[in-house]
């Protein structure tokens, strides 16, 4: 503490236009966060009712599906052919086979 009891006191200081403008600007920016963050949020428009989009489920799932069995369709068809095609080779090759036993036995001989 001071012990001289008669020294002037300061004058208050006075604030400038500028620092009005920044206490005011300032003010104004809270203000607006404040009412951005706290103010109502609007509903968000639902795109797609829940039916309607069940339904479209639906719709893949069914479409999917015979999608699915018309390639496990072809699947068969092109299983049958290759069995039928290693068939009629495997006739050739037991035709040669036994051609090939005949050649071998008069060889022989």
């Amino acid at each position: 503490m001071s012990a001289n009891l008669d020294s002037p006191i300061s004058a208050p200081r006075t604030i400038s236009g500028e620092g009005w403008a920044a206490i005011a600007g300032a003010v104004g920016s809270a203000f607006l966060l404040a009412k951005k963050l706290l103010g109502p949020k609007p509903a968000k428009p639902e795109l797609m009712s829940r039916a309607d989009f069940y339904a479209e489920m639906l719709d893949i799932r069914d479409r999917l599906q015979a999608n699915y069995l018309a390639l496990l369709e072809k699947l068969d068809g092109n299983h049958r052919e290759l069995l039928a095609a290693l068939e009629r080779h495997t006739v050739r090759i037991n035709a040669l086979e036994t051609g090939l036993a005949r050649v071998d036995e008069r060889t022989k001989k």
